[in-house]
């Protein structure tokens, strides 16, 4: 070896306590040059990087061969060439992105097709981690990637066409240090953050969902914008007990996975709203029962204790959903870039293109499309792993700090 040779030695065994201490030991002993340092740890097995500069005539790789063996551990090393230099991080060329997979189709199978494609488009994996708890149901990617907007994008629809029919999920955000530093959340009501659609529960109680189904046949066709099909739908519920609209919001079925959502989210001090083109009068029951920090949707008129048929101006359209989030961003002083939507529907898209991360959460396939990520199984607490939140954080932040909450 050459003076101020660089090195790369790998340390691989059994997971002990005092490995590292004993190995930096010898290479401070010896004064020789650590120049990085990686560790990971699979299943209680240890794989230690470190990347030394050594002169020549330096006996620290055969004081760390011996100091291995000795412990019962495994280690090689190569020199590195001349032209060596620093991980892609620092190449301002570079691109570095968070590629998150979610589902219950993430096996062999699943990382294979993800990481052929990354391979394929010249992205280089740096490190990668599995974010589930138990099993393999969410995993995080960090590479680099030399290319414009555009072809990030490309990326994603690349990753997501090969995932497709493999029950996967896949996100791809740039990783820097404001996507771990969101703080803000809002989330569509209906069909998002509850189960059901409230116009339709009310219809009922009223006796006239096929009426309203069939308005709301209408607008998904394109015959309606989503202003006059919610007027005409909320006129058939004229004369209904607003008594009676009240119990329903008291019973609303939670959508999976929200109330751990959002208990994390508050401990962490994210700030959340619901943001609706349903009902205020079900989205403030929401705001109260679940810990949210704000709550925006129509207003029905009420007259003698029942339902005028009437919705109070203004209505929460599509552009009205976006413009709420920008003003809650604002109030609260919170970059746009840290903020994320989250809906299901059609409406929804504007307000999930405006956020710094938009998340379909099992939408159609259009929003899918639009909106930066999706979710399409399992609970909103998935949405964690977005964040790049592992699983077993999330179990000890709730051990330790959040109180049982109310479903």
């Amino acid at each position: 070896m050459t003076a101020n040779q660089q090195v790369l030695v790998t340390v691989t065994g059994p997971d002990t306590p005092g490995i590292t201490s004993a190995l930096t030991k010898v290479i401070a002993d010896k004064k020789a040059e650590l120049l990085d340092i990686e560790q990971v740890v699979v299943q209680s097995q240890l794989t230690l990087c470190l990347l030394l500069g050594v002169d020549q005539g330096d006996t620290v790789l055969k004081d760390l061969l011996f100091t291995a063996k000795s412990m019962g551990l495994e280690l090689s090393f190569r020199a590195l060439p001349p032209t060596a230099h620093e991980p892609s991080f620092f190449d301002p060329e570079m691109r570095r992105y968070a590629v998150t997979a979610i589902g219950d189709g993430v096996n062999a199978g699943g990382v294979h097709a993800i990481t052929q494609v990354l391979a394929e488009k010249n992205a280089n994996i740096e490190t990668i981690q599995r974010l589930s708890n138990v099993g393999l149901s969410s995993f995080e990617a960090i590479v680099s990637f030399r290319g414009t907007d555009d072809e990030s994008h490309a990326l994603r629809r690349a990753l997501v066409s090969a995932t497709h029919d493999r029950d996967i999920d896949v996100a791809v955000q740039r990783e820097r240090l404001l996507r771990r530093a969101k703080r803000l959340v809002v989330m569509d009501m209906d069909s998002t953050l509850i189960q059901i659609e409230v116009i339709d529960e009310l219809a009922r109680l009223h006796g006239v969902l096929d009426r309203v189904g069939k308005i709301t046949e209408r607008a998904m066709a394109g015959e309606l914008n989503y202003e006059a099909s919610l007027r005409e739908r909320v006129r058939l519920l004229e004369g209904l007990p607003y008594a009676k609209a009240l119990e329903l919001a008291k019973n609303l079925p939670v959508t999976d996975g929200a109330p751990r959502l959002l208990a994390v989210l508050r401990t962490l001090g994210y700030k959340t709203a619901v943001i609706s083109g349903g009902f205020l009068f079900a989205a403030n029951t929401l705001k109260e029962r679940l810990g949210l920090d704000y709550a925006y949707a129509n207003s029905l008129e009420v007259k003698e204790g029942k339902l005028t048929g009437q919705v109070i101006d203004p209505v929460v359209t599509p552009q009205r959903k976006a413009d709420l989030l920008d003003a809650i961003s604002q109030r609260e002083g919170i970059a746009l870039e840290q903020t994320i939507a989250v809906g299901d529907g059609a409406n929804d898209m504007t307000m999930l293109e405006r956020a710094g991360l938009g998340i379909a959460f099992h939408a159609k396939a259009k929003l899918k499309a639009a909106a930066d990520t999706s979710v399409s199984a399992g609970g909103l607490d998935r949405i964690l792993y977005l964040l790049g939140m592992r699983g077993h954080e999330v179990s000890e932040l709730e051990a330790d700090s959040i109180p049982s909450m109310p479903l």
